[in-house]
């Protein structure tokens, strides 16, 4: 159960103390039922809208991407506002108390129902708890109607059927403090002070959906029940389910199981404020060794209560154009050589229905928080003082258009999770859901009204005035004059000069010709995959699927041969800079050149260095594959080595460096590759003056000769016209010069050892000073042997819900214990298997001795059958449901010719899995989690005493 308290917020603060919430109802005879009603904007009519004679409402949408799937949805219309002073944090403490015990389902007997039908915990399986709302989440792998009806049954009682009993309640007390204490931050803590600043007096504020320390330690269980009978009535309910059901089936199922629910009544809507919309001309400081520096400016103003309608959408429309014409030009400063700041921002919000806000964020390098400050107030000010050009107005227009575009293109199969994110934010924000065309239809009826004096006059009007504002800085070292300088940079800031922009002509991509397209030498197709398999002449290698699940959608991957493997035990870091490199741009456009010259094209340029290759990947549509694969030729004949791509990486090194500690898993992660490599410098942190001594000159000379002859593997899985895809390819890199056919094997970089060392590993954080993590990793082997890997991953999901039963439910140790297998498909024998979980301190020595008895019976044996079948049922619907995907297909697409023995796992897979027996995980369990063989890293605060048996 994750805790969510997402606001569309700038800040916050404290609040009067509100014992009973006394505003008007929630539901009134003359409020609509739906605000679409009340509306002229035609709503999306594959929706079906229903209401129970009791109150329960319900959203319904028949959809089938992924094909025989479907989420079900449970939001109930309170969250933690809806608390008195003496309820803080029961709204989430009562989510985790729907997976403990109803009149029909025995405690700790739902999730285990639910994992026998092949959800898995956390991932199919959830709730989330924020300030107006609780929600409880299924997605279920299959469409068939039992399995909605036990859905929709486990939610009525969670509805209304829970019995919360008191020896429950404790045991869950425990998982409910473990939460706590792990979000607890300096992130949190950061959160928290900028809503105080912003709305000091505020009631939400105190009213953070994870609650307080002393109501969580004191609750019983008739103080839930309490909250419980208030909050969870049948009008104050919503049920939505879109998935690959007839509509009338679920309506059919939601009435069966929810006619009869005794309706109640919807509470009041609590207060969330006051906000002061006047105050401002304050500055405020907060300071934490781990913080990056930012600076952030809010102006408030009076709330507006703006229904959904043709004319303010029309209204947003044409503002949105301004505001994003700004974020474009914040976007160019950060990206030049000398840039001020390493982001801005500049956002329009609103606090609840108290308040609306503009926010002017700048994330600087310390101690250059000023020249941020300068540079961003400076260039918004200009934006607002004397608008836009035409050729801003044009990029913006462009990129609105084709978003637009592709949604109506791509309407057909939209997945199940954006029709339920619509239909949730109906009810949460009155969004009228209506269809891509009628909103495509819409902006093109408004592009006709625009000019840039349009637009500027429309953000003038929405946009409140630079006067006066609060300003905060966050960040490890106080300004040099403390609150008084940031308000005498503002002031300098708006006497700057500024003066009218000006315009650029159109720009054009200068790479369209790369001489005569390539000859084809081989074509086959791979029948039992549908792929077709294609060679041209100069080696590169085309891998093609056709599949309708994704309308006017490609994906591509090329992989180039390369990757980590070329670094060395003297070079470690010869190929990190591979991830920055797109931040260059290309020889003759730079970075921020291409954003404009790409403009309404669903183009992209990314890279990243994998172990045996360098990956460009993304998504495309079918009328702009060709523009695509221009790019990704021209990435490799004339990359972009410019020195601001450099610098942004620079940027951001200090910030990374001096946060190394900051929480127990950071620690972790900068720590362990050492421990775990015997040292090897190439799986090792390397100081920070190696890093600052990377540049483009050294990263070109490691990889100019992959880039111009290295083996090339382009996968493509989408809505393809083959012949269509074939020729752009062949025009672009398939006209490249000749290049290597095979990636190389690079046999001495994948050697990779273990450490010898085992035992005990003390790591020392600067996190919360109760905050604890203890991970055990063992050594495996490689995945050579399929069906090893497929038994280790399983044996990973016996542990994963073992360590929930007792480390969570049964100790209230940890909130999320994690098991995991990983076997190496490049380095020879080497794999791990790692245990971990976050505690108390207090708790450490407790935990180890929890996880050696789960590992001891496990190995023990016999494991339980239905323990199996739980964690083994979700891993067999993950592969009914893989090739429902984009991204599925392309897990089997990418490298399906240079790595074709690979494919054939695929199809073995399920007949490996169901044939694992629990007596083979118990000897996998022996075989590699003996408790002596493990790394055991235990990761402190500074000043906690090591457990006596770890010294």
């Amino acid at each position: 159960m994750i805790m969510a308290a997402s606001l569309c917020l700038a800040s916050a603060a404290p609040a009067t103390a509100q014992d009973a919430p006394t505003t008007l109802p929630k539901a009134e005879a003359d409020v609509p039922t739906w605000p679409f009603e009340a509306s002229d904007l035609p709503v999306d009519p594959a929706y079906r809208f229903g209401e129970l004679d009791n109150g329960l409402r319900y959203i319904l949408r028949e959809n089938a991407t992924p094909e025989g799937t479907a989420l079900v949805r449970m939001r109930i219309g309170s969250g933690s506002l809806d608390e008195t002073e003496s309820e803080r944090g029961l709204s989430h403490y009562l989510e985790h108390m729907a997976f403990n015990g109803s009149t029909g389902i025995p405690e700790g007997e739902m999730i285990a129902l639910l994992e026998r039908e092949g959800l898995a915990f956390g991932a199919d399986t959830n709730a989330s708890t924020g300030f107006e709302t609780i929600t409880y989440k299924l997605n279920l792998p299959r469409n068939d109607e039992a399995l909605l009806d036990t859905a929709l049954m486990l939610m009525r009682e969670t509805a209304s059927e829970l019995t919360i009993a008191e020896d429950a309640v404790e045991r869950e007390r425990g998982v409910i403090l473990a939460e706590r204490r792990d979000r607890r931050n300096f992130a949190q803590e950061a959160r928290e002070d900028a809503m105080r600043f912003v709305a000091p007096g505020a009631r939400y504020i105190d009213r953070l959906p994870i609650g307080t320390l002393d109501i969580l330690e004191s609750a019983d269980a008739a103080d839930l029940r309490a909250l419980y009978e208030r909050t969870y009535t049948a009008p104050n309910t919503l049920l939505v389910v879109v998935g690959d059901f007839p509509v009338d089936v679920m309506e059919a199922a939601i009435h069966a199981r929810f006619a009869n629910w005794e309706g109640g009544t919807a509470p009041v809507e609590p207060e969330t404020g006051p906000v002061d919309v006047t105050r401002g001309g304050l500055a405020h400081i907060h300071l934490h060794p781990a913080l990056s520096e930012r600076v952030t400016v809010t102006l408030l103003g009076p709330w507006v209560d703006e229904a959904d309608t043709r004319a303010r959408r029309r209204a947003a429309i044409t503002r949105s154009i301004g505001y994003g014409i700004i974020a474009r030009r914040l976007s160019r400063l950060a990206r030049s050589s000398d840039a001020p700041f390493r982001a801005a921002r500049f956002a329009r919000g609103t606090i609840f229905e108290d308040a609306r806000s503009n926010t002017l964020t700048v994330t600087t390098e310390d101690g250059k928080w000023r020249a941020g400050m300068l540079a961003a107030i400076r260039e918004v000010n200009q934006a607002l003082t004397h608008g836009f050009t035409d050729a801003e107005m044009r990029e913006q227009i462009a990129n609105i258009r084709t978003s637009l575009e592709n949604r109506a293109a791509g309407a057909a199969t939209r997945a199940n999770s954006f029709y339920v994110a619509a239909a949730l934010n109906l009810v949460a924000n009155e969004v009228v859901p209506t269809e891509p065309a009628f909103q495509l239809a819409l902006f093109e009826e408004v592009v006709p009204t625009l000019d840039a004096e349009t637009v500027h006059a429309a953000l003038i009007e929405d946009a409140l005035a630079l006067e006066k504002p609060l300003i905060r800085f966050q960040g490890r070292r106080a300004p040099d004059g403390g609150e008084e300088a940031l308000t005498r940079a503002f002031a300098e800031a708006m006497a700057l000069a500024i003066a009218a922009p000006q315009d650029a002509g159109p720009a054009r991509f200068a790479y369209d010709d790369f001489g005569e397209p390539g000859a084809i030498i081989s074509d086959e197709r791979d029948e039992r995959l549908g792929f077709r398999l294609i060679t041209f002449a100069n080696g590169v290698r085309l891998t093609i699927k056709d599949t309708d699940i994704r309308e006017d959608r490609i994906a591509y991957r090329m992989s180039l041969d390369g990757g980590t493997l070329m670094n060395t035990a003297e070079e470690p870091l010869r190929t990190y800079l591979v991830g920055s490199l797109a931040n260059g741009g290309l020889g003759r456009h730079s970075r921020d050149e291409l954003q404009s010259v790409l403009a309404g094209r669903s183009v992209g340029l990314s890279v990243a260095a994998a172990s045996d290759a360098f990956s460009f990947a993304g998504i495309t549509t079918p009328r702009d594959l060709t523009l695509q694969m221009q790019v990704l030729a021209a990435a490799l004949s004339d990359p972009g080595y410019r020195p601001e791509g450099l610098e942004q990486f620079r940027r951001g090194i200090d910030n990374f460096f001096k946060t190394l500690r900051a929480t127990p898993l950071r620690a972790y992660g900068n720590a362990a590759g050492a421990v775990l490599s015997n040292g090897d410098p190439r799986f090792t942190l390397q100081p920070r003056d190696a890093f600052f001594a990377l540049d483009y000159k050294g990263l070109e000379a490691v990889i100019s000769d992959r880039l111009e002859e290295g083996a090339i593997e382009l996968a493509l899985v989408g809505d393809i016209d083959e012949e269509a895809a074939i020729a752009a390819v062949a025009a672009t890199l398939g006209a490249l010069p000749p290049r290597e056919i095979d990636f190389r094997p690079r046999e001495a970089a994948r050697q990779r050892q273990f450490t010898t060392e085992r035992g005990p590993v003390i790591l020392r954080h600067e996190g919360e000073s109760d905050q604890a993590l203890v991970r055990l990793v063992w050594p495996t082997k490689d995945d050579s042997d399929f069906a090893e890997e497929l038994r280790l991953g399983l044996l990973a999901r016996v542990i994963r819900i073992r360590l929930t039963e007792t480390l969570r439910e049964e100790l209230g140790n940890t909130y999320a214990p994690t098991a995991e297998s990983s076997m190496s498909s490049i380095y020879p024998d080497y794999g791990t298997f790692t245990i971990s979980a976050s505690v108390d301190v207090a708790q450490v020595a407790a935990t180890r001795m929890a996880i050696a008895q789960v590992l001891s019976e496990l190995q023990s044996g016999p494991i339980d059958e239905d323990l199996v079948a739980r964690a083994r049922q979700p891993m067999l619907e993950a592969y009914d449901n893989a090739l429902k995907s984009l991204g599925g297909w392309m897990q089997l697409a990418d490298r399906a010719q240079s790595q074709a023995d690979r494919l054939e796992r695929w199809f073995a897979g399920p007949d490996l899995l169901r044939g694992i027996t629990a007596e083979e995980l118990s000897m996998s369990a022996r075989q590699y989690l003996c408790p002596g063989e493990a790394v055991e890293f235990l990761v402190l605060p500074e000043e906690a005493p090591a457990p006596a048996s770890a010294r």
